[in-house]
């Protein structure tokens, strides 16, 4: 099972199960469910709970803390690894850095500096014995090493490629994982099979956004722009997509498509918010 329960997530944080519950019924994580209905935290989850810990140790109030934890949702799903943050406070002002750049996320007064690489330490532990408990039972299944794979992303990324591949072995058709795939060789320059794997998506599952918008960056990488606004155009509910889709458009010379996809970028990106 992916993710980690509210007991876990509290004795790692320090905080007691009441008050993570209390940050799920304010919407400012959104845990998954497992099969008995109870609350799956993903690694992000924690890292915004831990966080919140840590604001509301320096008793910063709650009305500067939640904004400041909503605008750091934000930008936690910009980084790549998370594991690689560090948060800490400048003045009146929460700062996150990582390996390539810092950034201030609006906050109030805050005495909290903590690197998450500790925290990633002890939720890989977690993930191992979810693996050791899922092994004991018998083999895994495809969506447990696709889900492994979503856990290790975060805490050993090394490794995750690997899960991805045993979930493609036991369902050569479980597009996600093909995608997830793709997009870790992508990002290790290795275009070819990065491209294979977005194509085997689109196989296994016609019409999955995600692996067309994946297609667009890499002919976008390519400076193939023609190819790549054909595949953005296949992915109309990304916003990314609409985002490439203009700015290729203005070089393209065609100011008036530009300016459409602008609009429809800030659109859905207002409705991702709302939906908040």
């Amino acid at each position: 099972m992916s993710g980690y329960t509210t007991r876990e997530v509290a004795e790692l944080i320090g905080l007691n199960t009441d008050q993570v519950r209390h940050y799920v019924r304010r919407k400012l994580i959104q845990p998954a469910r497992g099969e008995r209905g109870e609350f799956r935290f993903s690694f992000q989850d924690v890292v915004l709970l831990r966080t919140a810990k840590g604001l509301m140790d320096a008793n910063v109030s709650t009305r500067k803390a939640y904004r400041a934890l909503v605008k750091l949702k934000k930008d936690l799903a910009q980084v790549d690894s998370l594991s690689s943050v560090r948060i800490y406070a400048d003045g009146s002002s929460v700062v996150v850095r990582d390996d390539n750049q810092a950034w201030e996320v609006e906050s109030g007064q805050a005495t909290m500096d903590f690197s998450t690489q500790e925290l990633a330490d002890n939720v890989a532990e977690i993930a191992q014995k979810h693996v050791d408990d899922a092994t004991q039972q018998g083999e895994m299944d495809t969506d447990e090493w696709y889900n492994l794979g979503l856990d290790l992303e975060e805490v050993e990324p090394e490794k995750a490629p690997d899960a991805y591949k045993q979930a493609i072995r036991l369902d050569p058709k479980n597009a996600d994982a093909h995608v997830n795939l793709g997009r870790l060789y992508q990002l290790n320059g290795d275009l070819k099979h990065a491209k294979r794997h977005y194509e085997l998506a689109l196989t296994a599952r016609p019409g999955h956004q995600l692996a067309y918008y994946n297609l667009g960056t890499v002919f976008d990488e390519l400076d193939e722009m023609v190819k790549a606004a054909d595949f953005y155009l296949k992915a109309p509910g990304i916003p990314d997509a609409h985002y490439n889709l203009a700015r290729i458009r203005e070089l393209q010379g065609d100011e008036v498509s530009a300016l459409r996809h602008m609009r429809q970028y800030r659109d859905l990106v207002d409705r991702e918010v709302d939906k908040e």
